[in-house]
This record gives structure tokens, C-alpha cells and sequence, in this order.
């Protein structure tokens, strides 16, 4: 499987490229964005890592513009910036995981793990269990207009579940119930982009 890392810091590249031939992919790397679109124009990647922030062109834009290309390759984003709207802008774009820096060999493991066993949620096995009882007890908090105590629990799984709706269904109740309409506007997009 031929894999793309693209990512301005030297050392992530090395990183995710050890990682990555370890598991037995063969891996091109790109310091840029520009570069990295110079690369999937002549070459065919089965997987792409992409770092949002760079300098001349962001991921987010290496993303549309390779969409625009015709180019369907998976992607996961690389990121020490995850905002709702990098996470809207990426999913719409298709973006299949998230990589939240700093990472180790265990969870770029674990992505790909959960990637390529045809999940598209993005967490760790082991904390399905501790996800969906948060979830459970943020509905409970949420029916009983504990706001407040929902939306400092919801939030702290965004980084290890970026791609459940169920979760940004309801952070967006819980700012609306705050009366914070444009936070719970912003969810409520990222929900509809997901579902």
C-alpha cells in the first residue's frame, strides 16, 4: 500500500514514516502542500497524512484541491489545532480520521486500525464503553438542565471522537440551553455534515 505523509516538520514526517514502513507500507513524504499536489498529480497514494497548518498552502486547501483533481484517496489529518471548523471544513471534504499531535507509534496504530477495520469513528476500542456512558449521562445532564456539566463533559471527547455525530448533536443542545447560539450553530453544522 503506498502511502503519502505530508507534514512541514521533519520530525513528524520521520515519525509516521518509520511507523508506517514498520507496518509494512511503502511511504513517499512531502514537505509541503505544494509538493505533496506535485506528487499525487503523477503518482497514486492508497492513503494520504495530511498536517492542517503549513506554510504557502494548508491541508485544508491540499485537501480541496485534490478533491477538485478527482483524486478520492483517503485521508487523515494530521493536527495540534482541531477546531469545529477545521473539523467541518475536512469532513466535508471528506477527511476519514483524525491524528491529534503529539501522537505516538500506538496510535497511529490505532487509526489505522479502526480505518482500515471499516470503522470511520476514530477511538480507541477500549474506550467505547467509557464514550457511551458519557454520552448516556450527558443526555440525563441535558433533560435536567445541567448545561453547564454537559458541555465540560462532551467536550473533552471532540479530540478522541471527531466524527460522532451523536456527540455534536449534543454539544449544540447544550450551548443552545446556555444560550450560546452561535457555538450551538457551529455543532449543529458539524453534526449535519457528519450524519
Amino acid at each position: 500500500m503506498n502511502v503519502l505523509v505530508v507534514d512541514d516538520t521533519k520530525n513528524i514526517r520521520a515519525l509516521l514514516t518509520k511507523c508506517l514502513e514498520m507496518e509494512g507500507y511503502t511511504v513517499k513524504a512531502a514537505e509541503d502542500g505544494k509538493t505533496a499536489l506535485g506528487m499525487i498529480s503523477k503518482e497514486r497514494f492508497d492513503l494520504a497524512f495530511i498536517d492542517i497548518k503549513m506554510p504557502v498552502l494548508s491541508g485544508t486547501e491540499v485537501l480541496k484541491q485534490m478533491r477538485e483533481m478527482g483524486v478520492e484517496t483517503p485521508v487523515i489529518i494530521i493536527t495540534a489545532y482541531a477546531t469545529v471548523k477545521n473539523a467541518v471544513d475536512c469532513t466535508q471534504l471528506g477527511a476519514v480520521a483524525y491524528l491529534q499531535k503529539p501522537f505516538t507509534a500506538d496510535k497511529i496504530k490505532t487509526v489505522l486500525g479502526t480505518l482500515f477495520a471499516g470503522g470511520n469513528d476514530n477511538h480507541d476500542g477500549g474506550n467505547n464503553d467509557e464514550f457511551a456512558s458519557v454520552i448516556k449521562q450527558a443526555k440525563v445532564n441535558i433533560a435536567a438542565g445541567e448545561f453547564r456539566h454537559a458541555l465540560t463533559a462532551l467536550r473533552k471527547e471532540t479530540v478522541e471522537h471527531p466524527f460522532e455525530p451523536e456527540l455534536f448533536l449534543l454539544l449544540s443542545q447544550a450551548c443552545s440551553g446556555l444560550g450560546r447560539e452561535d457555538d450551538s450553530k457551529k455543532y449543529l453544522l458539524l453534526y449535519n455534515a457528519l450524519i
